[in-house]
């Protein structure tokens, strides 16, 4: 395993931890480092540690303006697979949920993968050089 100190750590807010924890080591091959549901979880692939704070977390508290952190947004956490049909393929039969079809551009093919609370994840298939 991988220093916690020399990953790159991603926030997520989520709905439900739980939920969160098996979308991540089920559909993207994610390991647990620790999981205190209802409020937090944290999971690593690679050099990535995705951090799940659900509502009940301190990084779900309100702001003293009254904001409250919250899901689903368009930053996003980018995976680089090696045949981006086939994973769409494999995730899509498993029940997961996309914002978008496979599109193409010069640095290759992406789509959006939607999380449990909807947060993103880039899936990203380079271009042959």
């Amino acid at each position: 395993m991988t220093n916690p100190n020399e990953m790159v750590s991603v926030r997520y807010m989520v709905n439900d931890v739980a939920a969160a924890v098996a979308f991540y080591t089920k559909m993207l091959d994610f390991t647990v480092l620790t999981n205190f549901p209802p409020a937090f979880a944290d999971v690593a692939r690679g050099k990535l540690r995705l951090l799940l704070s659900g509502p009940t977390s301190s990084a779900g508290r309100a702001m003293p303006d009254g904001a409250k952190p919250g899901p689903g947004g368009w930053n996003r956490i980018h995976l680089i697979v090696d045949d981006i049909e086939a994973e769409v393929t494999k995730l899509r039969d498993a029940g997961a949920k996309f914002r978008n079809d496979i599109l193409s551009g010069p640095g290759g093919k992406q789509t959006l993968l939607q999380d449990p609370a909807g947060n993103v994840v880039e899936l990203f298939q380079p271009a042959q050089r």
